[in-house]
């Protein structure tokens, strides 16, 4: 799968037009939807002295999480981006609440099917190819669609989001785009599932 930033732009305009039109030439990409965002709740800090940045939010009063990302990365209104390339960085919360009419046997499998159908509204048309497997103590969901508007074969496109479960209530969503290629992706993603950290009450703090 090659990730380009593109798409990420394309579905940002799909939102608004609610709909699948020409998009930019893809072979396979991630474009994160913001159904549960939390950018504003979440903090970026860089430290030059290690050259990375952390990232650290809440889900609830006595729950939150943090990790880490390799050089320079700065919060934006749609999520945290890179400062010296085109990568970025979706974070989205679930709670349980929210997924209660799934009828998916656990919280993570829950989050996955709400999150093809969200995207499979937006698209108006169902995936050709679902995929959910484990990642490191998360679950990775990623699914495909194929069209003929799209102008390079083979007409796919694919989006991809770890999902994490924090607690029984609530799960966290990551979800890359604008990585050049599959192994960077990859090797990103674990990089964050490696990082990631979930701290209860005390720990929690400003």
């Amino acid at each position: 799968m090659h990730c380009v930033d593109d798409w990420g732009a394309w579905a940002r305009r799909a939102v608004v037009l609610a709909g699948l039109a020409v998009a930019p030439a893809v072979q396979a990409a991630n474009a994160p939807l913001a159904t549960a965002p939390v950018n504003g709740s979440v903090r970026t800090r860089f430290d030059p002295a290690t050259g990375q940045t952390w990232v650290t939010g809440r889900a609830a009063p006595e729950l939150c999480f943090s990790l880490s990302l390799p050089d320079e990365w700065r919060s934006t209104g749609s999520g945290i981006e890179a400062a010296s390339s085109d990568e970025e960085l979706a974070v989205g919360l679930r709670s349980a609440q929210d997924l209660r009419g799934m009828p998916q046997p656990d919280l993570a499998s829950r989050d996955a099917a709400a999150l093809q159908q969200d995207y499979e509204a937006l698209l108006g048309r169902p995936a050709q190819s679902v995929s959910l497997s484990s990642d490191a103590g998360a679950t990775r969901w990623s699914a495909t669609w194929v069209d003929a508007n799209l102008p390079t074969a083979p007409h796919g496109m694919t989006v991809e989001t770890l999902i994490v479960p924090l607690s029984d209530e609530w799960v966290l969503e990551l979800s890359l785009s604008g990585v050049e290629t599959r192994g960077a992706h990859d090797a990103l993603s674990q990089r964050l599932l490696s990082r990631l950290k979930v701290q209860s009450r005390a720990a929690c703090q400003g």
